[in-house]
């Protein structure tokens, strides 16, 4: 049955698509079958988390080689939510690409981009459902290499720069992540992560286990672009086409984020991970840094995405928060927020995306007065907007409630002072485009609207849904916050 066949299908499927974009060599049909290819895959993620909600964990062993001594796919209600997040924001990115993929990236080599764009949906879809260090470790590379090839596609010649820089340091990570890998089975003699999980309970701490974690962390920590190991970050989203910098933004770092969850409560476990290594002191420093410095430095700015690009940096240290504060309360904060700033920046990005196609501009000077040209686009930028800041009946709020409850059940007061600085700061850099947009007159240097070029309809469609996902599950939270108190619960108390 092909139920029996899900988590396979879900990696093999982007892969098999990906030499027949090639092999079809024409841009619209690459597009649509990079979008069919998406909309099935989120279909399989659908179906896996019904199942996993029925019978728990799903393993899948590749060739009948039944683990350790083949690869396994395993799924559960972690693996599932994180395959429904990026399945489902890779059809909404994917819906509205079209005309701007033909916009930013020359005609004679859109069919590679979605060749790599669909690698690179393989990688991170491989990196969330396998159960082996070793296949982690080769999915994280598929993923990268395609993020580099992807970015490096634009018309602007800084995205080299931005593709090079980005290849040096996730070189320097995988390095990291391999050498990681290599001593852990040095010491247990397994790749398989539950067998790994299992010898390690048996094992004594040595100096070996601890330099191999040290290892993972650093390595991930780049991946993750975790503070301070972000400097890829800022001119990747800025310099790459806008459609690879909205799908980076709303996937790449959240799935190394739930690597790091799955290797602190999966791998050496949390007890380990924090009380042994006192590794949470570190997370809140890094968090802590992370929410301060990425919305300070937005505020400077003039680039919208480079506004965006310093703006997830302090987002990710919400993420890292959560997990730093060691409770289920705080884990499932960090969860739920995965799964809302995936839609929020992802709106943002879209909004800003259109402001570029239709203006040929990021720069806030720019854009005085403009929202009176197009009101559609910034309203729909406004309720993401909101939903980052935080405002209520938004998807932001109930990321950043949670987290302030979790902070006080800790009693960490200084956390609550720090989310709440930064929402203010939010206000500040968001703020300064709304006020620009509506607000400011327009002047000499004041964009202009491009009426040469095809009004995006499917991107403004992509839009409007996301825009109601951000008011949606700032309404009702019985789906993200349900799903992710159930996986928290279950990792703190395996």
């Amino acid at each position: 049955m092909i139920i029996s066949q899900l988590p396979v299908l879900q990696v093999i499927l982007p892969l098999a698509a990906a030499p027949l974009c090639a092999i079809l060599h024409h841009r619209i049909l690459a597009w649509a079958l990079t979008l069919l290819v998406s909309l099935i895959s989120l279909c399989f993620s659908y179906m896996l988390l019904n199942q996993v909600l029925i019978e728990d964990t799903i393993t899948y062993a590749m060739g009948g080689w039944v683990a350790p001594w083949g690869i396994e796919y395993y799924i559960d209600k972690l693996t599932a939510y994180m395959l429904l997040i990026v399945n489902g924001i890779t059809v909404l990115v994917l819906l509205g690409a079209r005309e701007i993929v033909e916009s930013d990236i020359a005609s004679d080599r859109i069919y590679l981009f979605y060749t790599a764009f669909l690698l690179n949906l393989t990688g991170l879809l491989g990196v969330i459902t396998t159960g082996d260090a070793f296949n982690l470790f080769v999915f994280i590379e598929i993923a990268s290499l395609s993020s580099y090839a992807m970015i490096s596609l634009g018309r602007d010649k800084r995205s080299l720069y931005a593709a090079f820089k980005y290849l040096i340091f996730g070189t320097v990570g995988a390095s990291f992540i391999l050498i990681s890998v290599g001593l852990l089975y040095v010491v247990t003699g397994t790749l398989n992560i539950a067998d790994l999980s299992q010898q390690l309970t048996n094992t004594e701490n040595t100096p070996t286990i601890t330099t191999a974690f040290v290892f993972f962390i650093i390595g991930i920590g780049i991946k993750a672009a975790i503070f301070p190991l972000h400097l890829w970050l800022p001119d990747a989203y800025t310099y790459s086409p806008s459609i690879v910098s909205t799908f980076l933004a709303g996937t790449t770092t959240k799935v190394f984020i739930y690597v790091l969850i799955r290797f602190i409560y999966s791998l050496y476990g949390y007890e380990f991970s924090f009380f042994t290594e006192s590794f949470h002191y570190l997370l809140m420093l890094s968090a802590s840094g992370a929410i301060l410095y990425g919305s300070y430095l937005a505020i400077k700015q003039d680039s919208l995405k480079r506004i965006l690009a310093y703006s997830s940096i302090a987002q990710i240290g919400y993420m890292v928060l959560g997990i730093a504060l060691i409770t289920e309360l705080g884990l499932m904060a960090s969860l739920v927020h995965i799964l809302n700033h995936a839609f929020i920046k992802v709106g943002l990005f879209l909004a800003v995306t259109a402001i570029i196609y239709s203006y040929n501009t990021d720069s806030i000077e720019k854009l005085a007065g403009i929202a009176k040209t197009s009101p559609f686009i910034f309203a729909l930028f406004i309720i993401s907007g909101l939903s980052l800041i935080g405002a209520p009946l938004t998807s932001g709020f109930i990321s950043k409630w949670y987290l302030i409850k979790a902070s006080l059940e800790a009693d960490y007061w200084i956390f609550v002072s720090i989310i709440v600085i930064s929402s203010v700061m939010a206000i500040i850099y968001i703020g300064r485009i709304i006020e620009t947009a509506y607000f400011k007159p327009s002047a000499k240097q004041t964009a202009t609207l491009d009426l040469d070029k095809k009004r995006p309809y499917l991107l403004f469609l992509s839009l409007v849904v996301i825009s109601f996902i951000n008011i949606y599950f700032g309404i009702e939270t019985s789906l993200n916050v349900d799903m992710a108190s159930q996986i928290a619960n279950e990792l703190i108390n395996k």
